[in-house]
């Protein structure tokens, strides 16, 4: 999965520009690092991410540890690291948050780079002017702000209860440091969504996870690859909101919802008996019942049909193919 071309740069006049900053910024942007990865034909994601994906890290230790958005490094079987200086260095994924959508991934050479530290990025309010970096440097990076800060509900049961939305939006987003005023990283680019903007202009955004996520799951991903906590039920649909109403859009697979008979176009009218009114609410229903296993209960509208169906949740993770270990 690539979220943009090789051959590109930033226009000069969307560049950060050195004088603008208190902090030293070819420093911090050489901390951002080019980030490709493998994944065998028959991993679970490959259908839907690709076997090769692209993107960027952020060194976040002196030691060589890097920051990424997970999808870049799910079920990756080869990954590689590559400076601004041109540097290229193997790493191994050390593990992926299903919760924020982070990963981590141990550089297994010397990059020589300097580490860009954690900031607090809820403490960041819309209008904070921001640099979106990627791997490149200035040529490959953009300033920008803060935008917004809101609940965003992915259609792959995913759920941040705030996520940071920046622009004007990076081309190649993944992975990318959103650096604040401090030179500190605020968040790790996630995707590119369209915002319906005043006066009928749709305005691409940026979507990123705020790096205070990532403190508490830290020593987690390190030595376990993953957070010591109950794997929320998953589902394995894919579902968007249309119209006031929840609709099932596509499967992962041959996930829960697939094997129980589900189909595209099925509505998503209660959970347990609870009325569901949007996306998030819809996941936040299906988590409340319990850890992944728990027996899911939703009542479904089928072109008129409305009728209850009970699927066994699963556990996301044992889909996935491990990181194979150095």
């Amino acid at each position: 999965m690539a979220d943009g071309p090789d051959d590109w740069e930033v226009p000069v006049r969307a560049q950060p520009q050195p004088d603008d900053y208190v902090f030293d910024l070819d420093q911090a942007l050489d901390a951002v690092v080019g980030l490709t990865a493998r994944v065998p034909p028959d991993a679970f994601t490959a259908g839907t991410l690709g076997t090769e994906r692209s993107g960027n890290g952020v060194v976040i230790r002196d030691d060589g540890i890097v920051l990424t958005i997970g999808y870049l490094v799910t079920e990756a079987e080869e990954v590689w690291l590559t400076t601004n200086r041109g540097r290229a260095v193997p790493g191994h994924v050390l593990g992926y948050d299903q919760t924020t959508g982070f990963g981590l991934v141990q550089a297994l050479g010397p990059l020589g780079v300097p580490a860009l530290r954690p900031g607090y990025g809820r403490a960041a309010p819309p209008g904070t002017e921001i640099v979106v970096a990627g791997a490149g440097g200035r040529g490959r990076s953009l300033a920008g702000q803060i935008v917004a800060r809101q609940e965003f509900a992915g259609y792959w049961e995913y759920l941040l209860d705030e996520a940071i939305f920046t622009a004007p939006a990076h081309p190649h987003w993944g992975g990318t440091a959103v650096i604040g005023p401090a030179g500190d990283l605020l968040g790790i680019g996630s995707l590119q969504i369209q915002h319906q903007a005043e006066g009928g202009r749709v305005l691409p955004l940026n979507m990123v996870v705020p790096i205070d996520l990532l403190e508490p799951i830290f020593d987690d991903l390190m030595t376990l690859g993953r957070a010591d906590q109950p794997p929320r039920p998953w589902l394995g649909l894919f579902a968007t909101d249309a119209e006031g109403r929840v609709v099932v859009v596509g499967f992962a697979g041959n996930g829960p919802a697939r094997r129980a008979e589900l189909r595209e176009g099925d509505a998503v009218l209660a959970v347990d008996g609870v009325e569901i009114a949007d996306l998030a609410g819809f996941f936040r229903a299906v988590w409340a019942l319990g850890e992944a296993g728990v027996e899911v209960p939703l009542t479904l509208d089928r072109e008129g049909d409305v009728f209850d169906v009970r699927i066994r949740s699963a556990d996301r993770a044992r889909a996935l193919k491990a990181a194979k270990l150095h």
